[in-house]
């Protein structure tokens, strides 16, 4: 899909369900949507007792009844230090994303106003993470389950200073997408925040925050959550645990790259069963993260605009991983466990392009 014009951001969003096919609904519906984000934000970035009432928010006090120490599970306090947690999480892994890139360090041309006006009293969630570090352990909790708790006086002292800190009233194209995954957590308690989560709001941020036209560009913040909330709607099962070995989990749909890789490649397929090199070792990350650690971030978003594209966009996915495993045969045919390993751990082929037009030779061979 060409970039020029903002064709991309407009697909992507149309593709994604965000925008009708009919183009006259569009101004009204995207006015609804930010509207409705800008209320997310004010009733869920900010700390409890400090609402401003001219914000049409009941300033509350700390009070007997609600206040830091109160164990009660309904408090607003008990609230604000359990979605610490998760916040701590997404603080971690949204500022390595894409650390090869400056983009999201760069400051946004358009800073959350509302949040960093400082007559609202609101605060960053930067600050409260810079607060809550100093005061707590820090804890990680890994995809399989694993829960990992380091104290802050081990981590080490460049930890919150990873990124360079803007001058007041800048904020980094980072803490965007931090705040675009706590508001998600905040809003889909049941599944909250997973570790990967940010490999894919971080390409639709991108393309939306880059869009050539201004007057859109200026909401990425909010057409990428919109964006986002309804792509893990069609991938949320790949990251619920308790799904994995359901027809919907991600055990099933790596199975499935199997198959089809047995009725394409048969040989191929028993050179890797022989070996015992399953789907697991690799086909996990291709799966669940839409490819979006294998690439370039410019070559992620070309295949996102194949799988987008496609009716059965996550069949399709499972044509790419077959076409990426048949494009390294001769290699596979080869090596020996580890040397595989190594190749599927680290695709060698960077040309997307190649990958693209081998999936759909797949698929027409149906």
């Amino acid at each position: 899909i060409p970039f020029d014009g903002g064709l991309r951001c407009l697909c992507w969003k149309i593709l994604l369900n965000y925008l009708p096919l009919e183009k006259a609904l569009w101004s009204s519906l995207l006015k609804k949507q930010r509207d409705l984000y800008s209320q997310f934000l004010k009733e869920m970035i900010i700390q409890p007792g400090i609402a401003k009432a001219n914000l049409g928010v009941s300033r509350e006090d700390v009070t007997l009844e609600d206040h830091p120490l109160n164990p009660n599970p309904d408090s607003r306090w008990n609230t604000y230090f359990k979605d610490n947690e998760v916040l701590l999480q997404i603080d971690k892994d949204v500022r390595r994303l894409y650390p090869d890139m400056a983009f999201f360090q760069r400051p946004t041309d358009y800073p959350c106003l509302l949040i960093l006006d400082p007559q609202n009293e609101f605060e960053t969630l930067r600050k409260r993470v810079e607060q809550t570090t100093l005061k707590s352990q820090t804890v990680a909790r890994n995809r399989s389950g694993v829960t990992n708790v380091s104290s802050p006086l081990k981590t080490t002292p460049n930890a919150l200073s990873e990124y360079e800190v803007l001058p007041n009233g800048c904020e980094a194209h980072w803490e965007v997408v931090e705040r675009i995954l706590f508001i998600y957590a905040k809003l889909n308690p049941g599944i909250a925040y997973v570790q990967g989560m940010n490999e894919i709001v971080g390409p639709l941020y991108y393309t939306f925050a880059t869009d050539p036209n201004s007057e859109w560009k200026e909401h990425a913040e909010a057409d990428t959550f919109f964006c986002f909330t309804n792509l893990m709607a069609e991938i949320r099962d790949n990251f619920i645990k308790s799904l994995d070995d359901s027809q919907c989990g991600i055990t099933y749909k790596m199975e499935k790259v199997y198959s089809t890789l047995k009725e394409k490649d048969v040989e191929l397929y028993l050179k890797l069963q022989e070996q015992n090199i399953k789907p697991q070792f690799f086909a996990f990350r291709w799966l669940t993260l839409l490819l979006s650690q294998e690439f370039l971030l410019p070559d992620v978003i070309r295949i996102w605009d194949s799988l987008f594209a496609d009716d059965k966009r996550f069949d399709f996915l499972l044509l790419v991983c077959c076409a990426m495993l048949t494009l390294i045969r001769d290699q596979l045919l080869e090596g020996d466990f580890t040397l595989n390993m190594r190749l599927l751990q680290d695709y060698p082929i960077s040309d997307v392009h190649l990958i693209l037009k081998k999936a759909k030779e797949l698929q027409d061979s149906k």
